[in-house]
């Protein structure tokens, strides 16, 4: 890819994204440049990464093809102040930021730009990211084409319509929250049955893992493949049973509700 690409803000979350781009090398470092809040930061990222480095966010507008707003949602107007009169008119801006929508991005010019609103997650920095993306109208096919190649590149995207967006935090932003609380929970009752705690951890974890990979590769429903583990009489539908009389669904479901309304408050 020959495009140059634009991090202002380099987090946690940036930086898996740049990893994911550099070891898939996507692109070469001499084409990523980086904006960070402090000199170290600065210094720390292009070290480590090799790529070029500034604390000026209009040098960084100025330089990218395609734009990342690595940075929290109450920072956006006061960035985008900073950077909208140093971009080029095809610069493909993406924002990562719970609750930021498109039309703010949109309102903070006097002209059209591009804009793809994302939400990824932490498996990103494993390579396994899950990247829910929604378009304004300004996106091209080559512009969708060069973004998912970039965002492919640390796990997978899913494109979705603006209005389903606020949902994906709950499903796939904040859900490893929820799945590491799940594998914590199966080694405590591991190690309280006598399994060392490091091999219980080993074990919950790649049980977890292989199970979302039948759901994927199988393509069955999960209450189908539920049922193929389930002997009748057996110890495991005893263990089911267990969890829907503890309201273990139910209790998901609020979560990503409470999870969801959160979201929108941010975005307002």
């Amino acid at each position: 890819m020959n495009k140059r690409i634009g991090f202002i803000g380099c987090g946690k979350m940036g930086e898996a994204i740049l990893e994911g781009i550099l070891l898939a090398e996507v692109i070469s470092p001499d084409r990523i440049m980086v904006s960070t809040a402090s000199m170290g930061s600065m210094t720390k990222i292009t070290t480590k990464h090799k790529v070029k480095g500034t604390i000026d966010n209009a040098e960084v507008a100025a330089f990218a093809d395609i734009l990342f707003l690595g940075i929290q949602p109450a920072m956006h107007k006061q960035v985008l102040e900073e950077v909208k009169d140093h971009m080029k008119g095809s610069t493909v801006i993406i924002t990562m930021a719970a609750g930021i929508n498109i039309s703010l991005i949109e309102n903070s010019f006097e002209r059209k730009v591009k804009v793809v609103r994302t939400m990824p997650n932490t498996p990103s920095l494993v390579g396994e990211g899950l990247t829910a993306i929604s378009l304004n109208d300004e996106i091209t096919d080559d512009d969708i084409a060069a973004v998912t190649a970039l965002l492919n590149s640390f796990g997978k995207t899913e494109i979705l319509h603006e209005d389903m967006m606020d949902a994906v935090p709950a499903i796939s932003g904040s859900s490893p929250a929820y799945v590491y609380m799940f594998i914590e929970a199966l080694a405590d009752g591991g190690v309280r049955d006598g399994i060392p705690r490091k091999q219980a951890y080993r074990m919950a974890a790649q049980a977890v893992m292989g199970a979302a990979k039948m759901v994927l590769e199988t393509e069955k429903h999960p209450a189908a493949l539920k049922d193929d583990v389930c002997t009748p009489g057996g110890s495991t539908i005893a263990a089911v049973a267990a969890l829907e009389e503890a309201q273990l669904r139910s209790g998901i479901l609020r979560a990503m509700k409470a999870c969801t309304d959160k979201t929108k408050g941010i975005g307002q």
